[in-house]
């Protein structure tokens, strides 16, 4: 067990490991916080934390660190996270303010967090299997090609060039489109894409040019609704990593694989435990499992029409997890409150 001036202990070596990127020593930790003991003491305290693993020595006659499992110790006994600015609570007002739809506000989203915190920033589309399909509309631009527009009432549009395997003019698209609406319009997702595949399925022989289309853009549409139900990532700041390779204790690869494959990084988000209050930590040697023992993730979680999803942010066991925290909540309870008013304006 480690005592509450261990804990302090432990606090100021993170606390201070994280702003100076040295070891810390007993005689720092002095000067630096009011504990008003000696450093001999503090030494003692140190002992105790190495006996625990909490803590570790890189190099002879240096400063401690803190181990995965310290850093673990800390977050779980924060007592506040670290309150934004003025300045950053006006920069979440004003940069996520009037997004175009969803996908623009998700994009938003994650370069913010990139600003505030330094960090790789990952927002988790929430799923969208049970939203319903509002609006469809057929747009030729030539005899070949047609864009096909769906949109959710969740806000979520879809826009997709479709190549057909038959030219055809106006009137034989409107015929299209009079096929294709009723299988789409006012259907949730998971509905529409069925309907979707038995159109598919049931298509007549031979088929009339209008039921070639019909099967070409029913294809299109029903692979781009396999996507609105599919878990998905957005992502900003990877340089970020780069900047701060000195911070990882071996290589960046692992990570750099995980941000462009995205599945092991949308596993992991989805399996983080959260507390109370919708927050989660995974950090160091506790990401093993997805090939990630060099990186930290902590998460908030945020809510739509649709359901919960996540916004996180990846960096280095060597972060400062209060500062992250708090921006990922504080950015997580706007993301909400706007998904919130956008749904009411519906």
């Amino acid at each position: 067990m480690v005592s509450d001036r261990g804990l302090q202990v432990l606090r100021a070596i993170v606390q201070d490991y994280v702003d100076t990127h040295e070891p810390v020593g007993s005689r720092s930790i002095v000067e630096r916080h009011s504990f008003g003991v000696s450093a001999a003491t503090i030494r003692n305290d140190m002992a105790l934390l190495e006996d625990e693993e909490l803590i570790a020595q890189p190099h002879t006659s240096s400063g401690r660190v803190p181990t995965d499992k310290g850093y673990r110790v800390f977050v779980d006994h924060l007592a506040e996270l670290r309150p934004l600015s003025s300045a950053q609570r006006s920069a979440i007002t004003s940069f996520l303010g009037e997004p175009s739809d969803l996908d623009d506000l998700l994009a938003r989203t994650v370069r913010l967090l990139t600003q505030l915190t330094g960090q790789v920033a990952l927002v988790q589309y929430p799923s969208f299997a049970r939203a319903s399909i509002t609006h469809v509309q057929l747009v030729q631009l030539d005899p070949r090609r047609v864009l096909v527009i769906m949109v959710t009432d969740t806000g979520r549009v879809s826009q997709r060039i479709t190549q057909l395997t038959v030219e055809l003019d106006q009137e034989a698209l409107d015929g299209v489109a009079a096929r294709l609406v009723p299988l789409l319009a006012g259907r949730s997702v998971g509905d529409a894409a069925d309907q979707l595949a038995r159109a598919v399925e049931l298509a007549p022989a031979p088929a009339t040019p209008v039921d070639v289309a019909l099967q070409d853009i029913a294809k299109a549409a029903g692979e781009e609704l396999d996507e609105f139900r599919q878990n998905r990532l957005v992502m900003a700041g990877s340089a970020t990593l780069a900047r701060r390779e000195q911070d990882f204790r071996g290589s960046i690869h692992p990570i750099l694989e995980a941000i462009e494959e995205q599945v092991t990084l949308l596993r992991l988000m989805s399996e983080m435990v959260a507390d109370e209050h919708g927050l989660a930590t995974s950090i160091g040697r506790e990401n093993a499992a997805f090939g990630l023992s060099e990186a930290s993730i902590v998460a908030s979680r945020y809510d739509s029409a649709v359901g919960a999803a996540r916004i996180g942010i990846m960096g280095p066991t060597r972060m400062d997890y209060p500062r992250n925290l708090a921006a990922a909540r504080a950015v997580a309870r706007y993301l909400t409150r706007l998904l919130d008013e956008d749904e009411g304006r519906r």
